[in-house]
Order: structure tokens, then C-alpha cells, then sequence
């Protein structure tokens, strides 16, 4: 069976596939995959950022050969091609990863050094969040929409800006780090150096730090906040609206900006379904003015979205080979 092998790397793990695929027929578009991805492997392992940014890179090319020979002997060839998402600043012409501060690393020409440890088959590398837009707006939430944001919700916060079918870049591979947007000038410090930036307050982090504080359990998560408020704990209930109201404040500056038609809600605090849904819709209606309420909805793909987009990336390789 044709496939292609698809990486998501994260800070803490990398998620990983063997996909199946075939090109798209003849005459359509690149980027249109002929069906949706089938997943015939799933494997994870740790990334080991802690053992430096050379190891987490050597991880990252053994986990792919050992996929590419399983590949080989299960389904009769190794795989067609690769795609590989990664945080962090990432471009994508060139197949660099330009900059990720949770792994250390600074112009890692990664889809070189994969297509070289695979023997040359075609290497596709993608931001992490934009990927995880490409496969929520293919296969997932925003399915069928012409323009969408895509906001997973975890240790920070970016997005995917989905116009047309594609997932915008930037000019400089930049786009769609909301996180960095400030919402509260006086608010805590970011790691970029300045405060109040959306995702000290509003990302699962945030949220995890500060019930942490409230409560006085230091290994209290975003996950136990949003119980507590299910419970009808006053203070929990205080936390969640700061963050929901921050985030309430970066979605209508990107309304105003982008104008899409859905906000798709992704990422481990929006694992908390109506809880955190419900009073961010209300917070956003009560918030615009001119712009038109999009949809805001829960993401469809879960933590696979990354994987799967990875084997998108991948397939769209194919895709091209056979359109050109």
C-alpha cells in the first residue's frame, strides 16, 4: 500500500504515522487529496529536549527511518514521502526551522536532513499549529469553510489562518501568533518580553498557573479549574471568566482583522466542552460591535490534528508530482 510518514512534534512528545495515500487524480488541484488520510501505524515517543536540541534533531530522524523501514516491510515499499510539523518559527520555502525556544534550536535545516536519512524521498515541513489548521480545515471543524481561524489552546497560544482553502504563512513564517497580541498592558510577563500578551492568560498553562495559585495546589492543572467550576467553586469560577474575558478580547481583535466565518477551539482546555464554550461565545457577542459573529466551535481532530496535517503536507508532495 502506497503511503507517506507524518511527524508532530511537540515539546514534550512526538506523535507519529504511517498514512495511506493516493495522488490525486489527475487534472485536480494540489493540495486536493484524493480521500481522507487513513492512519495505518500510530507510534509516540518522548522528544528528550532535555538531552539538547542535536538530540532532539537525532530523534527526530531515527523515529522517521525506523517508520520508513516498518513501512517497507508491511505494506511491500518504503514510504513515497514525509511530512513533519514542528513549533516555533518555521519556513516553510525553504524547509527550515528557523527558531523554537522549547527545543533549542536555531536554523535546523530539518527537511534536508530527513529527505537525506530517507533516502531522498520528499521531505514537506510545516509550523505545528498551521499544520493542525491544514487538517481541521480539510478533515475536521472547518471543513467546507472558505475563511476560518484555528486556536488550539495549550501551553501558548498561535493560530492557523485558513483563506481559501490554503493556511497562511506570513511573509516571514510568523503568522497567526495571537498569543502574542497584549490584552492586559499590566498583566504578567511573557516570554516575548512583553505583558499582558494573550497567552499568559488565557492559554491551558495560564489558566493551570493561576487556579494553582487560587486554590494553593501547586500541581493543580487547567483541567481541575475547569472541574471546579463545574462544581460551582466561587474562586475557580473567578479564574475561568479572567481567562475566558482575555480571550474574549484577543477573538474580536482577530474578527476585526480576518473576518472568518468559524473560530475553531482546539487544545486542552478546550477539552472542557460547554465550560469554557458557552461563556466565551456570550463574551465574544457581547464584545463586537460592527463585525459579524462567526461560528465558534470545538475542534474535530483532537491531538491528531498535527499528525494528520503532517500526512497531508505529505500527500500534497504526491499531489504535485503528479499535476506538475
Amino acid at each position: 500500500m502506497r503511503h507517506v510518514i507524518a511527524l508532530d512534534v511537540g515539546g514534550t512528545g512526538i506523535k507519529a504515522a504511517l498514512v495511506g495515500t493516493e495522488a490525486a487524480p489527475s487534472g485536480s488541484s494540489p493540495g486536493a487529496p484524493a480521500r481522507p488520510p487513513v492512519l495505518l501505524h500510530e507510534a509516540r515517543r518522548p522528544t528528550g529536549r532535555e538531552r539538547g536540541p542535536e538530540a532532539v534533531i537525532g530523534t527526530i530522524l531515527d523515529f522517521a527511518a525506523e517508520l520508513r523501514e516498518l513501512g517497507a516491510r508491511k505494506y511491500g515499499a518504503p514510504a513515497a514521502a514525509a511530512g513533519v510539523a514542528v513549533p516555533g518559527i518555521v519556513d516553510e520555502i525553504t524547509g527550515t526551522a528557523v527558531y523554537a525556544a522549547n527545543l533549542g534550536w536555531r536554523d535546523v535545516p530539518l527537511r534536508r536532513l530527513l529527505s537525506e536519512r530517507l533516502d531522498g524521498v520528499p521531505v514537506a515541513l510545516g509550523h505545528d499549529v498551521r499544520t493542525g489548521g491544514l487538517a481541521e480545515g480539510r478533515i475536521g471543524a472547518g471543513k467546507g469553510t472558505d475563511r476560518f481561524v484555528f486556536l488550539p489552546l495549550g501551553t501558548g497560544i498561535a493560530a492557523a489562518i485558513g483563506i481559501g482553502g490554503r493556511i497562511e504563512a506570513g511573509a516571514h513564517g510568523s503568522a497567526g501568533e495571537i498569543g502574542h497580541i497584549v490584552v492586559r498592558p499590566e498583566g504578567p510577563e511573557c516570554g516575548c518580553g512583553r505583558r499582558g500578551c494573550l497567552e499568559t492568560l488565557a492559554s491551558a498553562a495560564a489558566v493551570g498557573r493561576a487556579w494553582a495559585a487560587a486554590c494553593g495546589d501547586p500541581d493543580a492543572t487547567a483541567a481541575d479549574a475547569a472541574k471546579a467550576v463545574e462544581s460551582g467553586d466561587p474562586a475557580a469560577a473567578a479564574v475561568w471568566q479572567e481567562a475566558v474575558d482575555a480571550l474574549a478580547d484577543g477573538l474580536v481583535t482577530c474578527l476585526t482583522l480576518l473576518d472568518p466565518r468559524t473560530l475553531i477551539i482546539g487544545g486542552g482546555l478546550a477539552e472542557a466542552g460547554d465550560t469554557l464554550f458557552a461563556p466565551l461565545r456570550e463574551a465574544v457577542r457581547q464584545r463586537v460591535t460592527f463585525q459579524p459573529l462567526p461560528s465558534i466551535v470545538p475542534a474535530a481532530l483532537g491531538d491528531a490534528a498535527g499528525c494528520l496535517g503532517a500526512g497531508l503536507l505529505a500527500r500534497d508532495l504526491l499531489s504535485t508530482e503528479v499535476t506538475a
